[in-house]
């Protein structure tokens, strides 16, 4: 691992677990003053005491991982962008703040030894921005300068809350997953053959019935694919949806109806800002559950292990679209059975992010938007094909990237669809496990297309596609002299 001192980790690990330094080295059978000295930061975090912890505590050794440190490097460097300039000098390697410069080693060492300040911070200034955005927006439909006032500030977006909490979960809910593993052995569903046993077990353990409604059906107006009608027990389903849809709709139901009291305790133990956003909290959970249903966790592992992660291959095998295995193999992150760590993310035209997970230390910003060299955006120019890309992020890390479009037709002539691009990418290190890195040089730098996690953000001054000028930098305006790249940056003067 890259980072070794964990002494803060370590400490606050033993204080949730009410246990004394002398009570913790025996349990990992270590002397009491080594693991003073581990914890004082004197000596490393070594990989034997890693597999202690794990064996002794059953602690997931991802807790101790250099991913989750790149993860929180990367969010307080956005963190700190969003902040006004100074007019104290940027030196390189360093974010501007209010006041002073925060150096990117100030930064790493908060993330390595304060983690939980560090998300604490992040936190704040999620809801800062939330509440200046509700406040400029407000302000905007006013039509006057009140949202600079200092008035109050609307609640967060309830769809972006919910985004976040499975973010910050690394897409994986152990709890669903293991229960939908046992349901789907316990109903012997099999891939691409589902529906029936979903519409028995509907009938039987909730006496369900499943109606087929067509699109011109009052019940199902407006677009609607699925309707549960609790007072006549019926479950309408829309006639135009795919097998893979229509199984995915009725596991949905099976989800709210079979596992009620365990959507509604994660939803209130996410600590949401409003009833909105832990009703979608719990469809979200939900439709967790009826992906892992129909993907159980072990056959889907060894599947995508066997297939190489052909996503193709994989929506064949168990009767589900592109969209679905892409977003179901973000989720393989269960401890002593990992998938390949994969990040998720799906985009429109115009760029705005729908859906976005990680399971690694990919960090979407916050401020700005997307970088337009992604391939996620080229996918829209070849509908219906798989592109690759190998991208390669500020910080030197190096990903490899897979994306492609999904439609979903309006069902008629005229009627708007939807169209997004998905996208799934992995850290290079694991991608001579994916079958897409065939032909690809993946040692050469060069190979790689330098990429940026958001033009407001992204520290690469010289690129030509920036569309604004990076946070806490200031542009230097010259009449004499003209350049590729928009928004050139006054340099830091050495010294």
């Amino acid at each position: 691992m890259r980072k070794t001192f964990m002494g803060v980790q370590l400490r606050r690990l033993r204080e949730e677990r009410g246990m004394t330094q002398v009570a913790l080295a025996r349990a990992l059978g270590l002397s009491a003053s080594y693991l003073n000295q581990i914890e004082q930061n004197q000596r490393p975090m070594t990989v034997p005491v890693l597999l202690k912890i794990n064996a002794e505590l059953g602690v997931d050794v991802q807790r101790f991982s250099d991913d989750e440190e790149a993860r929180l490097v990367a969010g307080l460097c956005d963190v700190l962008a969003d902040q006004p300039p100074s007019a104290a000098p940027v030196g390189a390697g360093g974010i501007a703040g209010t006041a002073t410069q925060v150096s990117m080693a100030e930064i790493r060492e908060l993330a390595a030894s304060m983690p939980a300040v560090a998300r604490t911070l992040m936190g704040l200034h999620t809801r800062h921005r939330q509440a200046l955005e509700r406040i400029e927006a407000l302000s905007e439909r006013l039509g006057d300068e009140r949202g600079t006032q200092g008035g109050a500030a609307l609640p967060p977006m309830a769809y972006e809350e919910v985004r976040d909490y499975f973010f910050a979960h690394h897409n994986h809910m152990a709890e669903l997953d293991d229960a939908a593993e046992r349901c789907a052995a316990q109903w012997q569903l099999e891939p691409r053959r589902a529906e029936a046993a979903l519409v028995q077990r509907l009938a039987q353990a909730h006496s369900v019935r499943v109606v087929t409604s067509g699109p011109d059906a009052p019940v199902l107006a407006g677009g609607a694919q699925r309707l549960y009608d609790p007072a006549v027990g019926v479950l309408y389903l829309a006639s135009l949806l795919e097998p893979g849809q229509r199984n995915f709709q009725l596991a949905t139901q099976l989800a709210f109806l079979e596992m009620e009291p365990v959507l509604q305790r994660l939803a209130q133990d996410a600590r949401l800002s409003s009833p909105q956003a832990r009703q979608l909290a719990r469809i979200g959970l939900a439709n967790y559950f009826a992906g892992a249903l129909l993907m159980p966790y072990t056959a889907f592992l060894q599947a995508a292990e066997a297939e190489r992660y052909d996503i193709e291959r994989l929506g064949q095998r168990f009767g589900v679209g592109f969209e679905a295995v892409c977003h179901r193999l973000s989720m393989l992150q269960r401890p002593q059975a990992r998938g390949v760590p994969f990040i998720f993310i799906r985009v429109d035209r115009a760029g705005n992010i729908s859906k976005r997970q990680s399971a690694t230390h990919f960090h979407f910003s916050r401020v700005g938007g997307t970088c337009p060299l992604w391939n996620v955006y080229e996918a829209f120019a070849q509908p219906g094909r798989i592109v690759t890309q190998l991208a390669r992020m500020p910080d030197g890390r190096t990903y490899l990237w897979v994306a492609r479009t999904v439609q979903h037709s309006g069902g008629a002539w005229g009627a708007p669809g939807k169209l997004h691009a998905v996208a799934l990418g992995c850290d290079i290190q694991h991608a001579p496990r994916w079958v897409y890195a065939q032909g690809l040089n993946l040692t050469d730098p060069a190979a790689a297309v330098p990429i940026g996690m958001g033009c407001k953000v992204c520290e690469r001054t010289d690129c030509p596609q920036r569309a604004f000028p990076p946070m806490g930098r200031e542009v230097a305006v010259d009449e004499r002299r003209s350049t590729l790249a928009p928004y050139p940056v006054v340099q830091a003067r050495a010294g």
